[in-house]
């Protein structure tokens, strides 16, 4: 039995189409996006490596938030996953073929509600919260413009982008709160074995002390 998927173009294709019709008319910008909205995935890591590397400074609590941070962004993911079977919202160049489209079709099994990307970016600005702030508004910028590049391409509707920051922006938060506050003791005892060097860092002046 075939499974029906959803059609979202009723919710915001307009918007969608107003974007896409940019796009059309943008066509240098294309390939440079194109890049982007993958390679950009990895400035989400970075800030999370950054984050990791400040608190080998602070306390066992922040670096048990800087090693949550990335489970954080997984477990948002696999419930954005889930989401999208449940959901099985049809890509936006089935319901809309005559809109204007950079990225090739995927399969029809790959749903369009939520954005993977997106998830992946909100959930990195929820999870950098709670370590450091600066860090999450960084990551926010991005996370918007990771957003934009996804429908900019018409991989997404805007409601997809939408859905996947409703999502990721509580899960990632709740998930690092959990962890971070669980695992500090483990984190502690980490801190004075052999993981010494990577979960902390020396102070300045301590060899020369020695």
């Amino acid at each position: 039995m075939m499974h029906l998927a959803f059609d979202g173009s009723g919710i915001d294709g307009s918007l969608f189409t107003t974007i896409t019709g940019l796009a059309r008319h943008t066509k240098w910008l294309n390939t440079p996006l194109a890049l982007w909205t993958n390679a950009g995935l990895g400035v989400f890591a970075v800030l999370m490596v950054v984050g990791w590397w400040n608190a080998r400074r602070r306390d066992a609590h922040a670096m048990t938030l800087a090693l949550a941070a990335p489970v954080a962004v997984v477990v948002a993911f696999a419930v954005a996953e889930v989401a999208k079977k449940l959901v099985a919202e049809v890509r936006p160049c089935y319901s809309m073929p005559h809109d204007y489209f950079i990225d090739a079709c995927p399969t029809r099994t790959d749903y369009a509600f939520p954005s993977g990307h997106s998830t992946t970016a909100f959930a990195t600005v929820a999870a950098l919260w709670l370590l450091d702030r600066r860090l999450s508004a960084v990551a926010a910028v991005f996370a918007f413009f990771e957003g934009f590049t996804r429908v900019y391409l018409g991989d997404h509707y805007p409601h997809d982008v939408i859905g996947a920051a409703v999502l990721a922006l509580p899960v990632a938060y709740l998930a690092s709160r959990i962890v971070g506050r669980a695992a500090v003791p483990l984190v502690s005892r980490l801190r004075t074995g052999v993981l010494s060097p990577v979960l902390t860092a020396t102070p300045a002046g301590a060899h020369a002390a020695h």
